[in-house]
């Protein structure tokens, strides 16, 4: 990996809706109606208007990425993915990829420079934190590689265990 584009990833342990970043992505569901985990999270600080914007959108196919306003939250912008649901097949992972490349691809649509990311499918999706790690790492490893238009990708991880499963695997690489 070249350094510059390890340099560029950063691990937070904290609430991803406080990060001041161009994006936030939200792990949310399909129907994009809010929900539980970091999507409640989201909703519930950006306010009442990111349901609304939502609303409109019809929705979003697992694996896919929609972009809205980030209404009250520091970030301009949120950008909704929807991650598998574990079930331990090949196409979890290749699902789970596709989330992280299409976040991306809307933050090189929109010329955004940094966006934050929690542990997709982490949580009740049921994804074990070690291999959705490396997924999202070496995923974000790879489109850092052909862009310099992101300079700044955040990992914004909930506990501190989560955070610390980041900062080794992405050490490791180092």
């Amino acid at each position: 990996m070249t350094p510059s584009a390890l340099d560029r990833i950063e691990v937070y342990q904290g609430d991803i809706t406080k990060l001041d970043v161009d994006a936030i992505v939200n792990a949310a569901n399909t129907s994009l109606l809010g929900g539980g985990g970091v999507d409640g999270a989201v909703h519930r600080a950006a306010g009442p208007e990111l349901l609304e914007e939502c609303r409109t959108l019809g929705g979003c196919p697992t694996g896919e990425a929609r972009i809205t306003k980030g209404y009250n939250l520091p970030a301009r912008h949120v950008i909704h993915t929807v991650g598998p649901v574990y079930k331990g097949k090949p196409s979890d992972a290749d699902l789970l990829s596709a989330c992280y490349k299409n976040a991306f691809k809307l933050a090189e649509d929109y010329e955004l420079s940094s966006i934050a990311f929690p542990a997709i499918s982490c949580g009740v999706y049921g994804y074990p934190i070690h291999e959705a790690c490396k997924i999202a790492v070496d995923t974000t490893l790879g489109v850092l590689k052909r862009t310099d238009t992101l300079e700044r990708v955040v990992f914004a991880l909930f506990s501190e265990a989560d955070a610390a499963t980041y900062r080794n695997y992405i050490d490791s690489l180092g």
